[in-house]
């Protein structure tokens, strides 16, 4: 039996919606802009470890946080000693829990961990880099601190009493959790329980996961409610997705990012798909309240993942300009997945265009302008109040496609000044529209501003 127990020494407006009521963040807003960071989910599955860890965070450092990119975030079960590459352990004994039922870092991959402090010594070291620190968390209680019946911290109850062990994670092997009945004695104060925890540790960003497809609103508005009660300002991102559209108030309400795809991997179908999605969520963007079309499968990606071998992102280089601008048009988050360290020139290139990533961070009311079969654009107010960001997009499987736009559908007069933010360079002016030149697969993305 792998489990170990440690004990441990130490958004938005208000919105009533489906019977819950939130409360808005006084402390700190978080993500009043798209949030920008790493995750290890793409590049190391399960298995990440804490020297790959700091090494993602120690680039990121050096090389992307002066463009915005801060967060590093540890993803899926870091807490289990044996993990696997390519799906899970169906054991619920492979845990590292504390004397409350609380999941601990695996200390045989992070031994930081050893002293049962947790993820403070990581996250305070990803802190001294200037850097966020965020881990990934499963919807529930442990199965294994239900069997042992471990204590709820401040209580007189039990993980036994809390659990749901109707309403479970329903992905395939995925065995170690059941469900929180938050409507028991018990139930929020074991979600406030975790987070107190995450935040003595540092924790800066939480992604839980099986918590919005289907949607689980009792258990999301309790870790919200517990995020709230912690006093850290904590990033909420839900997954996965895609999330139910009629539930976009109540995930506006009760967290900062909420997945509107399935894991998104580097095949062009699955980019495809996502100028429909984005669309479909485009009015639900804004300060504190981002639909997540998901990570970045880009540079080396599949290291020890769920999906494909050790790789070079598949996305040809058109098909990795098209991600990046229609991630930042739509004001997407853009959490990279693949191993920073091992990223070649033309990947870093992508991650550190300020121009382009200008777009995600500083523009406002993105929304598509047209989507005529696989000619695609769309547009988003920039800062200065009188320009716009316009992408084009070519989503046909072959051939050139000539993309006109003209400046009155974007509110602007005849004569305008176009700026190419990939090559970064001015292009001149343009009366009446431009018609763009768009390569199969392709995106072109523009500043466009008044003449004076």
């Amino acid at each position: 039996m792998s489990v170990k127990i440690f004990r441990m020494g130490r958004l938005v407006p208000m919105i009533l919606v489906l019977g819950w009521a939130a409360r808005p963040l006084t402390a700190a807003s978080v993500a009043q802009t798209p949030p920008m960071g790493w995750n290890s989910w793409d590049a190391f599955g399960t298995t990440v470890r804490e020297d790959e860890v700091k090494a993602n965070a120690d680039y990121m450092a050096k090389y992307l946080a002066k463009y915005g990119w801060q967060y590093v975030v540890v993803d899926i079960e870091w807490y289990t000693p044996r993990p696997k590459t390519h799906g899970y352990i169906p054991d619920t004994a492979n845990v590292t829990l504390d004397a409350y039922g609380r999941l601990l870092p695996a200390v045989n991959r992070f031994p930081s961990a050893a002293d049962g402090s947790g993820f403070t010594h990581l996250a305070a070291y990803v802190h001294s880099l200037g850097l966020k620190f965020g881990i990934h968390i499963m919807r529930g209680i442990p199965r294994e601190a239900v069997v042992r019946k471990l204590p709820i911290l401040g209580t007189t109850l039990t993980a036994a009493d809390v659990a749901d062990k109707v309403n479970v994670c329903h992905w395939k092997g995925m065995e170690d959790m059941y469900g929180v009945d938050t409507k028991h004695p018990g139930g929020q104060e074991y979600y406030d329980s975790i987070v107190k925890l995450y935040a003595q540790w540092g924790v800066d960003y939480i992604k839980a996961d099986d918590m919005s497809n289907p949607a689980q609103l009792p258990e999301i508005a309790a870790l919200h409610k517990a995020i709230l009660n912690s006093g850290r300002p904590i990033v909420l991102s839900l997954s996965p997705g895609p999330a139910p559209l009629e539930d976009a108030a109540f995930f506006v309400a009760h967290s900062n990012l909420w997945r509107i795809s399935g894991d998104f991997w580097d095949a062009w179908p699955a980019l495809h798909e996502h100028f429909n999605l984005l669309n479909l969520w485009s009015s639900y963007a804004g300060p504190g309240h981002w639909p997540d079309a998901d990570m970045l499968p880009l540079g080396r990606i599949g290291i020890r993942s769920e999906v494909g071998d050790d790789r070079k992102s598949r996305f040809t280089p058109d098909e990795r300009r098209t991600l990046m601008t229609l991630w930042c048009i739509a004001r997407s988050p853009l959490m990279f997945g693949g191993d920073l360290p091992s990223n070649d020139a033309a990947t870093l290139a992508l991650l550190t265009n300020d121009e382009v990533l200008a777009a995600d961070q500083k523009g406002s009311e993105a929304h598509q302008l047209f989507g005529d079969d696989d000619q695609i654009a769309w547009v988003s107010n920039a800062p200065d109040g009188v320009s716009k960001y316009l992408a084009v997009f070519n989503a046909a499987d072959s051939g050139l496609a000539s993309i006109r736009v003209d400046w009155h559908a974007l509110g602007l007069p005849e004569r305008c000044l176009l700026r190419d933010l990939w090559a970064r360079r001015s292009t001149g002016a343009a009366q009446g529209g431009e018609t763009f030149q768009v390569g199969a697969h392709g995106a072109v993305f523009y500043r466009v501003s008044p003449t004076r």
